[in-house]
């Protein structure tokens, strides 16, 4: 039997399809069985973990690991499994290893590491580990020879979902308890309708793991997939979790038309300048389609920092694609990374002034604020900030409260961003949250939305957001959702 777990990854209301480990399990089928132990349904899984253990032969404990909570919560379960069955292989996949194949490989509890697309690592993997053979062939793999010396094989070429099985819901068990509701429905889902992204920003964590390249399952594939979730288990939503879900504009029309007969509402993200070259009969169609809110990266209001960035993209055209959208009813969800390594200062002044004039264009436009938070990238890291800054080298480390507060953006503790500026960017980002609460907090009621307006107006008019205490202890006292650090 081989063990596919996924470490606790947040908060209750945020549980959702693991579909990391879905996708390993639908290659195994037929080849292996297996078990998936999911953190965010079971309160002790390492209970779960023993229970398997003592009852079947286990091969291999498989464990999905994500930067933040989920890796937190992967440390202890992997010390568990070496410490009470130090004979049984433990591999991590996943954006972690992906990202930090080295130090994953640092720690005692880790024997091999998935970089990227893990199906077919994993399964070539799984032959060789039977086999008794060594891994030298098996591509997108890491693992430790026999002088613990790290080896880093050669990377795997990307494959469309469409070479692989679909996934294998019914292996969760009860599926409704991943559908829960949100702002889109009562029951939503999520789906991978594509992997990897085309682009090259200095800033982003899916560069070093997939290189510019990208690949889409087939828009009737996708339809078929949703429609199947649909009868079954009566979802009338879905997340795309997808890094570019818009890349063409006639998938896009294609997808649109297979998709509104569904009836479903959904999220999905794209680029600022692909959606503004899209004609207005198709962003009406995605309209009807149910798409609600599209996530963009606009980053910065500061066209030399867009390049700096790599972005190819301007701040104009931010501004223009917030007014257009406007007509068709679909919200833009605008993520900018403030406080540019140069001259943060200016930077955040600057980003705030963009987002008022976004806000006066399209009111209903979600912003999202980010600190430059730096991932090593092929390309340098923008903003000047190389050698400035020296990544964990365990994964122990990573947990610690300093770099867990880096990596979830709460107090990153950046070199290059005073004290002060911090303060600026965290109190504009709790006055603009409440003067417009997000939609997609489903539980904040009218009379709640209205306090929030009612004691954040004044500040935002006024453009005074220096120690907003009794806007953050309202929020506090609703628990407002953050979407910058929760999903839908």
């Amino acid at each position: 039997m081989i063990i596919l777990l996924h470490p606790r990854s947040g908060r209750p209301h945020n549980r959702r399809f693991p579909l990391s480990i879905l996708s390993i399990g639908a290659v195994l089928e037929g080849n292996a069985d297996y078990a998936i132990v999911d953190g965010n349904l079971d309160p002790h899984p390492e209970l779960a973990l023993d229970r398997l253990i003592a009852s079947h032969h286990v091969e291999a404990v498989a464990v999905s690991v994500m930067p933040g909570p989920q890796m937190v919560t992967a440390i202890p379960l992997s010390k568990h499994i070496r410490g009470r069955y130090p004979k049984i292989p433990i591999v991590w996949g996943g954006y972690f290893p992906s990202l930090y194949a080295d130090t994953a490989l640092n720690a005692g509890y880790v024997d091999f590491a998935i970089r990227g697309q893990g199906e077919d690592t994993f399964l070539e993997w799984l032959a060789a580990l039977r086999a008794g053979r060594g891994f030298a062939a098996v591509r997108g793999l890491s693992y430790k020879d026999q002088f613990g010396l790290h080896v880093h094989n050669p990377e795997r070429p990307l494959r469309s979902p469409n070479d692989f099985p679909r996934l294998p819901y019914h292996r969760l068990g009860d599926v409704r308890r991943y559908l829960l509701p949100t702002y889109l429905g009562r029951r939503t889902a999520v789906h991978h309708a594509s992997i990897g992204c085309p682009y090259r920003c200095r800033f982003c964590g899916v560069v070093p793991i997939f290189e510019s390249r990208q690949k889409t399952e087939d828009p009737a594939r996708t339809a078929a997939v949703l429609e199947g979730l649909q009868r079954d288990y009566g979802i009338d939503a879905v997340q795309f979790y997808d890094n570019n879900f818009f890349l063409s504009e006639s998938r896009a029309m294609e997808q649109a038309e297979l998709l509104a007969p569904l009836n479903l509402r959904w999220w999905a993200e794209g680029r600022v300048d692909t959606l503004l070259r899209y004609s207005d009969s198709t962003l009406a169609a995605l309209k009807r389609a149910g798409a609600t809110m599209i996530f963009c990266g606009a980053e910065s209001s500061n066209n030399r920092v867009l390049a700096d960035m790599n972005k190819q993209l301007t701040a104009e055209q931010t501004l223009e694609l917030a007014e257009r959208i406007r007509k068709f009813g679909i919200i833009p969800e605008f993520s900018f990374v403030f406080g540019d390594p140069r001259d943060p200062e200016t930077d955040t002044r600057d980003t705030i002034r963009f987002i008022r004039k976004i806000k006066r264009l399209n009111p209903q436009a979600e912003i999202i604020v980010q600190h430059y938070i730096p991932t090593p990238s092929p390309d340098g890291m923008y903003g000047g900030i190389d050698g400035q800054i020296q990544f964990p080298r365990t994964p122990d480390e990573w947990a610690s409260q300093r770099w867990y507060d880096y990596t979830i953006r709460r107090d990153p503790a950046l070199p290059w961003l005073p004290g002060q500026v911090k303060r600026l960017i965290d109190d504009f980002e709790i006055v603009i949250s409440a003067r417009w609460p997000t939609v997609q907090d489903a539980h904040l009621g009218r009379w709640g939305r209205a306090l929030l307006k009612g004691i954040s107006s004044w500040r935002y008019a006024v453009g005074f957001y220096d120690f907003p205490l009794e806007v953050a202890w309202a929020q506090k006292l609703m628990t407002l959702r953050k979407p910058r650090m929760e999903s839908l």
